[in-house]
Formats: C-alpha cells, structure tokens, sequence
C-alpha cells in the first residue's frame, strides 16, 4: 500500500525532510550487487546525498512542485512484475512494427513478449545488466533523478548498430510501468542507444502504465551519435491519469550527425521531460518537435537545453502546448552557443493554445550566444481560438464542438507531419475530442 502525507501538513519548511525521506525510503530498496555497474551506482548513491527533491524556489523547477510526488512511499519494482501477456500487448502494437518491437515491464527487458524476427542481425539489442559499465553513461546531466536512476542502474536495455548499416523498420520500444491496485510503484527505465557512423534508426520510444495504482516512472535514455549517423526519434508518453512520469532525454552528437525528435505528450497527471542535447562536433543538425496535450488538472514541464559546441551546426525546435480546463504546461528552451561554434543557424519556437480561461502556460525560451557569426531566433506565443474562424465553420454547417476540435487538430498537425506511425494522428485527435 502506498502511504500518502496529507497536503496541508507539508509547509515549505518540511519539503527538505520529506525529500530526504523519499529518496532514503527508495535507496533502502535497492540490493547491493557487485557487477560491472557497482561502482557507478556508488556515486550516483554519493550524488544523491549531496542532491535533494527540487522546490519551486529552485529555478528550474519554479513552476512544478513535486510535494504530491514526494507524498507517496513507492514500492520499487523489480523483474518478472506485472501481468503482462502477449494478448494484453495487443491494442498497443503499431502496424509498421509488428516484428520489431521490444517490451520492457517496469524497466526490465522482457524477451519472451517482445518480437525483434523483423529485424537485421546488425542491430543488437541486449538487457543493460549485459553491458560494460563507462562510456553512454556519462551523456545525462546529474541531477536528483538521473542520479536516482543510476543508482538502480542494471535492468534497462542497449542497443547498437554496426557501422553503415540503414534499418528500415521503426524500432518500437514498449516501456509499461504496472501499478496494481491500492499500490504506488516505481520504474527506472534506461535506455543505452549507439549509432556509428553513417548508421539509421527509426526508433519509437513509448511508454505507458498499466493497473489502477499509482506508477512513478523515472526513465533516462542516452543516445551517441557517431560521424554521419541519423537517427527519427519518436517519443509518446500515453501513461494513466494517475501517473507520475519523469524523463530526461540526452544526446550527444558527432559530425554530420542528424537527430529528429517527435515528442508527443498526453499521459500522466504530473510529467517533466528534460531534454539535454550537445552538438560536440562540426556540421551536426538538430529537429526538434514537441506536442503536450492537457486536460483536467494535468501538469506537464518540459524543459530542453541544446549546446552548439562546435561550427557550423543548425537546429530548429517547434514546441506547441493545448491545454484545457484547469491544466498546466510548462516549456522551458534554452540554446547555448559556445564562443567556438561560429556559422551556427538556430531557432527556437514556442506556440501555445489554450482552450479554457483557467488554464495555464509558463512559457520561456531562451538564447546564450557567444560567437559573432551565428543566424539566431527565438519566440513564444500564448493565444486562443479565433472567433472568426470558429463562426466561418459554423456557417458551414459544423457545430460548434466539432469546429473546436477541427481547428485545435490543425493547430497541432504540424508537429506530427513525418511520423512513420499512421496511428498516431488518429490518437492525437481522440485525445483533442470534446468530452
């Protein structure tokens, strides 16, 4: 069962207190085991006693507090948890990747339910506990949950490719956190992702949850790019209304590399996506698309920082919020141009709608430039339906509700262009039905 702490006893004062409780409450849960990731885990368990749960005082998180996080006492869950059946899967498969996905159940690799026979041999995917400790890890910034997830290091994934080789199906990652009745549960996902050189990957990350308990899922996936590879990244987070949900994305990119990210969010009743990303080599090219779709009393943040280390790379990062009733979305985008990386081409575009005079957007993009010889933009917009545009729908006979979701799926089409997953923009426009 999960312990909760009523809202009105938690001050200010005590958020400390309860943060340490609620790290040392998962830490006791986790066994001591002597493999090539020991020592990692050791320093993230150093790390954490230096770290404590953020507070709204603290920057980055001014505009998300984690006290109904920290209220609950989750059970940490370990491997072979869950019931999970390959008939259960069904409704959660995609077309495209019928022979090429892979399930995780609760951070843990399942091979028995997942299907990698479309496949080529070149790519190589293996339980995390498998690989050698260095290298990837280094790639996520340190902060309190990273570090948290590191030092339960051990149950995710890795995944490489060989040189040159182009994979033509989509990879289809299921991340499903379970959660039975009356308990509150924790997942640690982590994803280890290595393209080489002029390597391709299609990669859909999906995670969602399972039962009528309270899941925490705590994911880090760190991807290296090598000289010339790409890789079409899709993110969808489709967990419960009862959900809690944190990850942090983290890229590093070599020369001539490209990166495409599409993150599409609607789960969760509290979701923070932190997005770190360095272009560490010449020519690099960075797409970023984002869509976070919220209703109810939903919460989501996220926050993106993209550092252009070297010359010559470009970016463009589009992310759009909808948010209704009393919801909250938060966007936070911050480019860095070092002094080094000269003929760099960014921009950076916040668009936001909202759908309910309560609800809400903090909005704050942000530019650090360096270099004097750089094509640098940024901008957000906050606004609502055009009254023109909902009365012209009407004239044609459209009633309203169905002319309000027309024009919110249209402001959000944009994001989804080039998805290799002909589902997906059928789920969004559910997701943007009335009612």
């Amino acid at each position: 069962m999960s312990a909760a702490v009523p809202k009105s006893s938690v001050g200010e004062s005590d958020a400390a207190s309860f943060g340490r409780s609620f790290l040392e409450h998962i830490l006791s849960q986790i066994p001591e085991v002597e493999d090539s990731h020991a020592t990692l885990r050791q320093q993230a368990r150093a790390q954490l006693a230096e770290l404590g749960i953020p507070t709204p005082r603290e920057e980055d998180w001014k505009y998300s507090d984690l006290s109904p996080l920290v209220a609950h006492a989750f059970r940490l869950a370990g491997p072979g948890e869950g019931d999970v059946n390959r008939a259960t899967l069904e409704p959660w498969l995609w077309s495209e990747s019928r022979r090429s996905y892979a399930v995780l159940v609760n951070g843990y690799f399942a091979p028995h339910l997942s299907d990698l026979s479309g496949l080529p041999s070149a790519l190589r995917l293996a339980p995390l506990s498998q690989a050698a400790s260095g290298g990837l890890q280094t790639i996520a910034k340190v902060d309190v949950f990273s570090a948290l997830n590191t030092a339960h290091l051990g149950g995710g994934i890795q995944i490489e490719l060989l040189p040159h080789e182009k994979v033509l199906p989509p990879l289809h990652l299921l991340w499903i956190t379970v959660a039975p009745e009356g308990e509150a549960v924790l997942a640690q996902p982590r994803c280890l992702l290595t393209l080489p050189a002029y390597s391709s990957l299609t990669l859909i990350e999906d995670h969602l949850s399972w039962g009528s308990g309270i899941p925490f899922s705590n994911a880090v996936t760190e991807i290296a790019l090598e000289e010339g590879s790409r890789l079409h990244h899709i993110l969808v987070q489709r967990q419960g209304s009862q959900a809690f949900h944190i990850n942090q994305t983290a890229v590093r990119q070599g020369r001539y590399s490209h990166y495409r990210l599409q993150a599409l969010q609607w789960g969760s009743q509290f979701s923070r996506h932190n997005l770190e990303l360095a272009q560490v080599e010449p020519q690099a090219h960075t797409h970023l698309q984002g869509l976070t779709l919220l209703k109810g009393s939903q919460h989501s943040d996220t926050h993106s920082r993209l550092r252009h280390q070297a010359p010559q790379g470009s970016s463009r990062q589009l992310h759009k919020c909808i948010v209704d009733e009393t919801a909250r979305a938060v966007f936070s985008g911050r480019i860095l141009v070092s002094r080094e990386a000269q003929l760099t081409d960014a921009a950076q575009t916040n668009r936001n709608l909202l759908l309910s005079p309560k609800a809400r957007v903090d909005t704050r993009p942000q530019l650090e430039i360096f270099a004097d010889n750089v094509k640098c933009t940024h901008g957000a917009t906050v606004g609502q339906l055009e009254a023109e545009e909902i009365f012209y729908l009407q004239s044609r006979g459209i009633p309203l509700a169905q002319a309000r979701q027309l024009l919110t799926y249209a402001f959000a089409a944009e994001i989804l262009e080039g998805i290799p997953v002909a589902q997906l923009p059928s789920l969004v426009a559910q997701q943007l039905a009335p009612g």
